[in-house]
């Protein structure tokens, strides 16, 4: 009876530890990097408790090799995330929606000064005429997207997306510096 238990334990570790793993990915894709290492650290906790029952062969490891492991483990997704954002050439589309008024052709024209191509659709609120304004542009260049459209009291959202391919697109290189 007492295999069977272990077994079962194994199974439920196991089965929380590759839990723990999906959400760890998530985060990290979400680039919430602490949230990632936090569950990286509980992850990898599981899985190594786990293999020291399974191939630990009565040796047991101490608390102290334990944290330092999955200390480790937590490192290793800041790490790779922070690499991840500065090795891979990543694009976001950022789309603005504004109030089409003069506070909304002063963002565009800031936009396409500060070097973004803009594509602008004309739309319709609950209160009135609206623009919507798509940039394409590489990630690291999404907080300037973001600060000229809170100066200017526009809703933003931004996702990532695959790649591009044709039209006015910079990707950043020709970014006009401040």
């Amino acid at each position: 009876m007492a295999f069977g238990w272990t077994l079962l334990l194994i199974f439920l570790a196991r089965c929380t530890d590759v839990t723990l793993g999906v959400f760890r990915i998530l985060m990290v894709v979400k680039g919430r990097k602490l949230v990632a290492a936090g569950l990286g650290f509980f992850e990898v906790m599981v899985f190594i408790s786990v293999m020291n029952v399974v191939l630990g062969g009565g040796k047991s490891l101490t608390i102290y090799e334990l944290l330092a492991y999955c200390s480790g483990f937590a490192a290793g997704n800041i790490v790779g995330s922070f690499l991840e954002s500065k090795l891979t050439d990543a694009y976001v589309i950022a789309e603005l929606i504004a109030e089409q008024n003069e506070r909304s052709d002063d963002l565009i024209a800031k936009l396409r000064e500060t070097g973004f191509g803009t594509t602008v659709i004309h739309a319709e609120g609950r209160s009135g005429a609206r623009l919507v304004i798509k940039v394409i542009c590489s990630r690291k260049h999404s907080t300037t997207v973001k600060k000229i459209a809170d100066d200017h009291g526009a809703f933003l959202y931004i996702a990532d997306i695959k790649g591009v391919s044709g039209g006015y697109f910079t990707g950043g290189a020709n970014l006009k510096r401040k």
